[in-house]
């Protein structure tokens, strides 16, 4: 095994699965927002077992949309926050490509 990788931090491996260590808080804040969309998605799923209305559903489908983007607009903010602007400090440039590549996911 080589010794320069053996100790490195799982966020600066040089393997493609990272991982990120959350704060108690942090990870109870994301959860719980989950939670909430989870309920909504089964909410829809029961609208429509009910034979709900279209435009119902939709408008229900519009709302766990806009939660599923402000999820992704939070964690965004933290992983530029925290891993990014680690990695940048550290002098790891390649992040910059990953955060490319994710917003123009995020985008499309």
């Amino acid at each position: 095994m080589n010794k320069d990788t053996d100790n490195q931090n799982p966020e600066q491996c040089c393997c493609s699965h990272k991982t990120k260590h959350r704060t108690d808080e942090e990870q109870k804040a994301l959860i719980n927002r989950l939670n909430r969309i989870e309920g909504q998605v089964r909410g829809i799923k029961g609208m429509i077992e009910k034979d709900a209305y279209c435009t119902d559903v939709l408008i229900q489908v519009a709302a766990v949309t806009s939660a599923l983007n402000s999820f992704n607009k939070e964690l965004l903010a933290a992983h530029i926050k925290t891993c990014v602007a680690d990695d940048i400090r550290n002098g790891n440039d390649e992040t910059i490509d990953e955060l490319v590549k994710i917003l123009q996911k995020l985008m499309k």
